[in-house]
């Protein structure tokens, strides 16, 4: 799981209440030099020291102690009815003087309660069967349900306001001129998907909080129960437990086929066997997204994502078209791992077999932290200092503890509200996968850090696509570091890793979401039936679809598979949310063309363009920056881009025991030449 963005749905689009849940901290990282006014200094490249590295959190910043927590729980309840009280009849006759208080009110309010979310879902994340941080998270959450119809009579006046009142505000304040943007992406834009009363609101907000407890308790049960598949015999006689990280780690580094396919069948008929409780909780999810979604005027929960992202959906309609048209491009990839696996046809469980010669080796945290560091050699100092501030300084959890209820997966929330950097939650088990998963995440920090310096706390936000961006970019850092800075053996086996991730993000991703979208519609002629969705429905749904996205040179199993159900992002409030990953790598493919042919002048523009947040729509920011729209061009450009990544591994693999070159350095130097410059 990559960054876990905490969105309200409906209620953001009609609240200034903007969770996007980054952030909390305190002011650190003065070397970073950024301030408030973007003010930008450099220092000189500092390397990481090995004993100044971190690996659990250290919160306290957040909160001295859970008693302290709840306090302040208490004190924002008395805060949300104070801010109502105050508010209310100022919005009869509302003036510009009026507007900018309520807003710079509900900031610092906002703020606050970013802290305390942030503190309780981390902690629950360390351990998903932890009551207090499992009521905190709760009580959190119908705080801000509260706080919602506390403000409803806000949100009801400002989403009604013509063109010439709200200029009439402006004119009255000067001081609101720094929000317009804000005011007009969030009240203006949502003219025609407002809220037509108090009531409405309050419903609407009742609706986003069942939500929000329904994607906890999805988080609950993929952790102790969908991705706990229960104990495997090993050829040696060991007995193994396939949960969360147990289950990866096999299929990663496990010489033997036979080990592979008892791990991969264990848990595909465990899941399966979950499928109808999962479907269950998900059917109810699906019923509260649509119903809330034409609350406010939208045909259903798609339209509205798409709306909220800047997007519609042809766009996307066009990028499936091109991924499904273009599977093909991965068949001199699958031909490439089963000839050196050895193998007449490769089977699910041979997909993430890393190619190296010594399996199971681990690459140590410290390690890729520094290989990590090095990646960064041409971006902009500013990447460094971020860098060292968050592997030093307890802002990273890295290990997995499953046992004892550490959820699966990884995300980053920032920590913008106090202008601190990111916490990173990780399951680092020192696979390539794993280092690829930390760069990524420390990209969402670089970020968010950079954001949270750089403009007011309510323009730190942007659509999911635009967050992906900085994660996807760090990993094309990193890979072209391990490639040109490795012996063969480690630059084929990264490549080859990455390659596969490429399959991920153009074929997994947005199976993922298209899953969704066609879900959603089952579960609601299910509905019209009074009837509700099984697990083997939602099965066959997904294995009919997988058939459009995947392989024909893969042979999958015959069973419908429920892999559906340990996926974390279909639960989430944010819907819809995979198909950003798609969206970002091809941006990210585009950009680092932009990269490698003039880095100066790209970093530059990077800078600016993390930091700018949502002060400009994201279409204007990719524009400005660096000339880019998202049209189906861009996606072709992907898939060449994924050509060149083939022919280049199968390159270094060719010359991989020959004597023409002394290094895959070497190799690369010659080879990538023209790579970057191909058209």
């Amino acid at each position: 799981m990559k960054r876990e963005v905490f969105t309200w749905v409906a209620i953001l689009e009609i609240s200034l209440l903007f969770f996007v849940f980054p952030g909390s901290g305190v002011q650190v990282g003065a070397k970073a030099g950024i301030s408030s006014e973007s003010t930008i200094e450099k220092y000189e490249f500092e390397e990481i020291n090995p004993d100044e590295i971190t690996t659990v959190w250290n919160d306290s910043y957040l909160f001295s102690n859970r008693e302290t927590a709840q306090e302040e729980l208490e004190r924002l309840k008395q805060s949300s009815a104070e801010i109502s009280e105050t508010f209310r009849p100022e919005f009869e006759e509302l003036s510009g003087p009026a507007l900018l208080a309520y807003i710079e009110t509900e900031k610092e309010f906002s703020k606050s309660l970013d802290i305390l979310y942030i503190y309780a879902y981390t902690g629950l994340s360390k351990n998903v069967n932890d009551q207090f941080f499992s009521s905190l998270l709760a009580d959190t959450q119908d705080l801000a349900t509260e706080h919602g119809k506390a403000v409803a009579f806000a949100a009801v006046k400002l989403t009604s306001l013509s063109t010439e009142e709200w200029e009439q505000f402006f004119s009255e304040e000067p001081g609101l001129e720094k929000y317009r943007h804000y005011l007009e992406a969030s009240y203006l834009r949502f003219a025609e998907h407002r809220p037509e009363n108090e009531a409405q609101v309050s419903y609407l907000a009742d609706m986003e909080n069942q939500r929000m407890k329904l994607q906890t308790e999805a988080i609950s049960q993929i952790t102790n129960n969908v991705t706990n598949a229960g104990n495997i015999t090993l050829d040696n006689g060991e007995e193994y437990s396939v949960n969360s990280q147990s289950y990866y780690t096999l299929l990663s580094t496990d010489s033997s086929r036979a080990n592979r396919k008892k791990c991969y069948e264990q848990r595909f008929y465990h899941l399966i066997n979950e499928s109808d409780s999962m479907a269950a909780l998900y059917s109810e999810k699906v019923r509260l997204d649509d119903l809330a979604a034409k609350e406010l005027n939208y045909t259903d929960s798609y339209e509205a994502c798409f709306y909220g992202l800047y997007l519609t959906d042809s766009q996307v309609d066009e990028m499936n078209s091109v991924f499904k048209e273009r599977k093909d491009v991965f068949e001199g990839y699958n031909d490439f791992r089963k000839t050196k696996l050895g193998l007449e046809t490769l089977k699910p469980y041979d997909l993430l077999l890393e190619l190296t010669e010594e399996l199971g080796e681990e690459y140590a945290y410290a390690d890729a932290l520094k290989d990590i560091q090095k990646s960064y050699s041409g971006m902009d100092l500013l990447f460094n200092d971020i860098f060292l501030e968050m592997a030093t300084g307890n802002f990273i959890d890295v290990y997995p503890d499953p046992e004892n209820g550490k959820q699966p997966g990884g995300y980053c929330y920032g920590l913008e509200a106090l202008q601190a950097p990111a916490l990173i939650f990780m399951n680092y088990n020192g696979l390539i996968s794993d280092q690829k998963g930390l760069t990524h995440e420390l990209g969402h920090g670089i970020h968010f850090y950079l954001m949270g310096n750089s403009v007011d706390y309510l323009y730190c936000s942007g659509p999911t696509y635009e967050m992906e961006v900085p994660s996807t970019f760090n990993e094309e850092l990193f890979v072209d570091y391990a490639v040109e800075n490795s012996d063969r053996d480690t630059a084929v086996a990264v490549l080859s890793q990455h390659i596969g991730e490429y399959q991920n993000y153009f074929s997994f991703q947005p199976m993922i979401t298209e899953f969704e979208y066609k879900a959603h519609s089952l579960c609601a002629e299910k509905y019209a039936e009074n009837g509700t969705v099984s697990g083997a429905e939602l099965n066959a749904l997904w294995t009919d679809l997988s058939k459009e996205y995947r392989s024909n040179s893969i042979e999958y199993y015959p069973e419908d598979s429920a892999e559906w159900t340990y996926i974390n992002h279909i639960y989430l409030t944010n819907n819809y949310y995979t198909f950003n990953y798609a969206v970002s790598k091809a941006i990210t493919l585009a950009l680092f063309k932009q990269y490698k042919e003039d880095p100066e002048t790209f970093n530059k523009n990077y800078i600016a363009y993390l930091s700018a947040g949502s002060a400009l729509t994201p279409e204007e920011k990719l524009k400005k920056y660096f000339g880019i729209e998202i049209n189906r061009q861009l996606f072709e450009d992907a898939m060449n881009v994924v050509e060149l990544r083939i022919q280049q591994l199968e390159e270094l693999e060719r010359e991989r025991n020959s004597p023409k070159f002394e290094s895959a350095a070497e190799s690369l130097n010659v080879y990538s030449g023209s790579f970057w410059n191909a058209p």
